[in-house]
């Protein structure tokens, strides 16, 4: 059988019932931008995590962007980051007219790594952004220290990995504030692009609800230019029926996880994915790394054999055109670029599926 990377079909299958039952409370109550939906669902967001606050807006880069704006980040400001991320993740800052610079990866679990970060830091720095990539936690202690040490604001990318936790302290919890993705594919996926700003910071989170509102806390009496990033009201409603499974499904993909390490140890030339004693990693990605020139063979070889893959990331951002005249190499985000491939995951994959593309794995690698 043909084993795509991702199938949503037996989450929306599970729970068909309740999301139609909120799809049509929602097309009953005429109320289709933020309103009741949104506001009950960013409080379950926010006791979910323990927080004072959650911000819904409409998707993940929005998240990003709003979040660094409220947090003070301003054109000529700086703001470090990794190179081995999704573009939304450095464009944020860009878009404020502030600099991305980029610190090199931990080539275990392919977060940035705290020394090259304070390698990084100058007179113009004003925040990191930690991405948890893959479902695995940074280095939140040493990054949160240095970021103390140098009076640096910390905004957690959690696109990857919420219901992920580190030390026991759910992931976006640490920081000055938290971004949250819900695009489709994400652990707690909706039905179109959605996001969620989260903090204890009272300013930030006023700043943020107003910058969502073209800059107005009361309509029609704009104080700021803002934006227009306010959650839709049925994104809300069928998040909120998924919110409740979440901690379920990560347990999901931790066991498919299990699964793979069980089906894949002992292959030459397959690293598995690593976890710090530190991270509870919740396996938004399976991602292996296929050493000595040979990864994108193994794609095309499982591509035969009806298995889906993806590389997530090709290409590091500094490599990308918009950022390459800056000449900087960082090795273990262009090494990873090369090796990683991750493979078909999911709370619902099955032993069987699993097994499929371990056998056609080793086929690949024989």
């Amino acid at each position: 059988m043909n084993i795509p990377i991702l199938d949503l079909a037996p989450e929306i299958d599970l729970l068909w019932e309740n999301l139609n039952a909120a799809f049509e409370r929602v097309m009953r109550s005429g109320q289709f931008i933020m309103g009741a939906e949104v506001t009950a669902f960013e409080a379950e967001i926010a006791a979910y995590l323990g927080v004072k606050y959650a911000v819904g807006v409409n998707s993940g880069t929005d998240a990003l962007l709003i979040a660094l704006r409220a947090l003070g980040v301003q054109p000529g400001d700086e703001v470090i980051t990794t190179p081995f991320s999704f573009i939304a993740t450095s464009e944020s800052a860009e878009a404020l007219g502030a600099t991305s610079v980029f610190a090199d990866i931990d080539p275990r679990t392919f977060n940035l790594d705290p020394a090259q970060v304070e390698a990084a830091i100058t007179p113009r720095t004003r925040a990191i952004i930690p991405v948890h990539l893959y479902g695995h936690a940074a280095d939140m202690d040493a990054l949160l220290e240095i970021a103390a040490r140098h009076r640096l604001c910390v905004l957690e990318d959690v696109a990857q990995a919420f219901g992920g936790r580190y030390r026991g302290r759910k992931l976006g919890t640490m920081g000055d504030a938290g971004a949250l993705s819900f695009f489709p594919s994400k652990n707690l996926g909706a039905f179109g692009d959605a996001g969620m700003i989260v903090t204890d910071r009272d300013e930030v989170a006023e700043m943020a609800k107003m910058l969502r509102a073209h800059g107005a806390r009361k309509k029609y009496y704009n104080e700021i230019i803002g934006y227009n990033s306010r959650l839709d009201a049925l994104q809300a409603a069928l998040l909120r029926v998924k919110l409740p499974y979440l901690d379920a499904f990560c347990d999901g993909r931790r066991a498919a996880a299990d699964r793979y390490r069980n089906l894949l140890t002992g292959i030459d030339g397959l690293t598995l994915p690593f976890e710090a004693d530190y991270a509870h990693h919740v396996y938004h990605q399976y991602t292996v790394r296929i050493a000595d020139g040979r990864r994108d063979t193994v794609q095309r070889q499982l591509a035969e054999a009806g298995i889906g893959t993806m590389v997530y990331y090709p290409v590091p951002l500094h490599k990308l055109p918009i950022y390459s005249g800056r000449g900087a190499h960082f090795p273990e985000a262009e090494r990873a670029a090369e090796e990683v491939l991750s493979l078909p995951m999911s709370p619902h994959i099955s032993a069987e599926a699993q097994a499929q593309v371990a056998d056609a794995l080793r086929a690949a690698f024989r």
